[in-house]
């Protein structure tokens, strides 16, 4: 199996050391990361010429990249010979419910599936006491043999995993309460300038990841790149239709050349 690695807390961190240590069991790893932090960086792409510079790290191949999770990815998939899996993390702090839409974690995962490769984002918790890799290392083996071995049918999946581990459950994504919030403050010279954090949210529901690993357990959520609310659109088209229907007898049954070209152009500015 070839697993391409990658993380957006930088080749350097301690966290991908210790997921490539894992991985080996399982395959032949190429490690390929951003140069520096890339927390936060989401599912973004870099409008600037990408560099793939060599590595040392001990036992793998391993390149950095002045770009974001989702670069590295996309330029280690372009430039291996072949990659079965990405494993993206482990990451230093979890991302759990809506953090699953800023995560360069995730992305990284994300632009694998989007490349028709399974990816699996991995997160470890963060906070002033420091995570014991030493405690959870047979716990990355057992995720890692589940989903790359046992249980190959997500295409992507989100992995969290607790300080001491009691079990492995599959949930869903705890969205239902939100905690991004706009802290003002003042600057040395007296400024207002204003900080994106986040606060404590209520209690998550059950079988949500955050109550998962509020429990203790390692959460493991199957997640999907379309974004479409699927029920809805077909509820309330057959509500109100609008111009579907003629839409559907007026234009083209199928997309042609063209008309995907122009359209194609049309998004470069996005």
């Amino acid at each position: 199996m070839r697993i391409l690695i990658s993380n957006d807390d930088g080749i350097y961190s301690p966290g991908l050391a210790a997921l490539t240590r894992a991985a080996t069991e399982f395959g032949e790893v190429h490690v390929v990361a951003p140069d520096v932090e890339r927390s936060s960086a989401s599912h973004s792409i870099s409008s600037h010429p990408l560099s793939y510079r060599p590595t040392d790290i001990p036992g793998v191949r391993a390149h950095r990249v002045n770009g974001t999770p989702a670069d590295c990815v996309a330029l280690g998939v372009h430039l291996g010979a072949g990659v079965d899996v990405v494993l993206s993390g482990l990451n230093l702090g979890l991302n759990l419910g809506h953090g699953i839409w800023h995560s360069g974690t995730i992305a990284a995962a994300k632009q694998a599936t989007m490349l028709g490769i399974r990816g699996i984002a991995l997160s470890v918790p963060a906070g002033e006491e420091p995570v014991n890799f030493e405690i959870l290392r047979p716990w990355f083996s057992k995720v890692l043999r589940s989903l790359l071995v046992e249980v190959t049918t997500p295409r992507l999946v989100n992995v969290n995993f607790p300080r001491e581990p009691r079990g492995i459950v599959w949930t869903r994504a705890a969205v239902q309460h939100y905690d991004g919030r706009i802290f003002p403050a003042k600057d040395p010279l007296g400024r207002d300038v204003y900080w994106f954090s986040v606060t404590a949210v209520e209690a998550a529901d059950q079988a949500t990841d955050r109550w998962a690993v509020e429990q203790r357990w390692i959460s493991m959520t199957p997640l999907d790149v379309d974004p479409t609310d699927a029920g809805l659109v077909e509820q309330i088209a057959a509500a109100h239709p609008m111009d579907t229907t003629t839409a559907r007898v007026v234009s083209p049954p199928v997309s042609t050349t063209e008309a995907a070209t122009k359209v194609r152009v049309e998004e470069a500015e996005t």
